[in-house]
């Protein structure tokens, strides 16, 4: 099960889908194993080959699935007004991303006024803790023995990003995330396209998700940083204390 599980997590992470040779390569599986798990998979709905792009996508079954799962799980109803806000008054990208594990996964998207947008990041996006915006702003509020175990193998756990994310810079990221609230990737991920993001905590005082926003340097500058920091520690703070109960 873990397998699959693997393979339906990174055909997740492409809206437009992913080749054979690019789910053996990053599954590390070999290719008959990947071809025989995913002829399984697409046999049950979870996945379809697209013949015309030759590459795999999500199938039905996961839709279903997650419309059922929803319901357990009403964060959209929670973020999408505060997803709304952050668009309209700044005219950028918002998103809203959950904590699984070691990685933050984008779940929700709301599309600002801005006619050039960065297209990093979108739904089913998963990225290490420390890496993008909303990573960076989750980390940074983690217990100290928690930052420390990730950042003392920090080229095993950023993996692919570990070169445009060296552990120095991530360092200074995460304390500077901590004195102002809200996290800075500085184009990162893509030269000129920046992001900022703040956590959102559980009932427990945990940082589990985020709200972000992201778009092209130009726009992520010095002076403007502050406005923007402030309207998502303003929604974060809002998500925050609903889910608390003290709103």
């Amino acid at each position: 099960m873990g397998r699959v599980a693997v393979l339906l997590r990174l055909v997740g992470r492409k809206p437009e889908g992913t080749s054979l040779a690019g789910l053996v390569r990053e599954s590390g599986l070999t290719r008959p194993t990947v071809h025989r798990l995913l002829t399984s998979l697409a046999a049950e709905g979870l996945l379809e080959h697209d013949s015309a792009s030759g590459k795999w996508v999500l199938g039905p079954e996961i839709f279903l699935l997650g419309s059922v799962a929803a319901a357990r799980f009403p964060m959209e109803d929670i973020a999408r007004p505060s997803l709304r806000r952050l668009a309209a008054e700044t005219g950028e990208s918002a998103f809203f991303s959950i904590r699984r594990g070691n990685e933050t996964v984008c779940v929700l998207r709301e599309e600002g006024s801005f006619p050039v947008r960065s297209f990093v990041l979108h739904e089913g996006v998963r990225f290490p803790l420390g890496v993008a915006s909303a990573g960076t702003a989750i980390m940074a509020f983690l217990p100290a023995d928690e930052q420390e175990s990730l950042l003392a193998d920090w080229v095993g756990h950023a993996g692919a990003f570990a070169d445009g994310h060296p552990a120095e810079v991530v360092r200074a990221n995460l304390e500077q995330t901590k004195l102002t609230g809200y996290s800075v990737n500085p184009g990162l991920i893509l030269e000129g396209s920046w992001g900022m993001g703040a956590a959102v905590f559980d009932p427990q005082g945990r940082p589990v998700w985020a709200l972000s926003l992201t778009g092209i340097e130009p726009r992520f500058r010095p002076d403007r940083q502050e406005f923007l920091g402030k309207l998502l520690l303003e929604e974060a703070h809002r998500m925050t204390a609903r889910l608390q109960g003290t709103s």
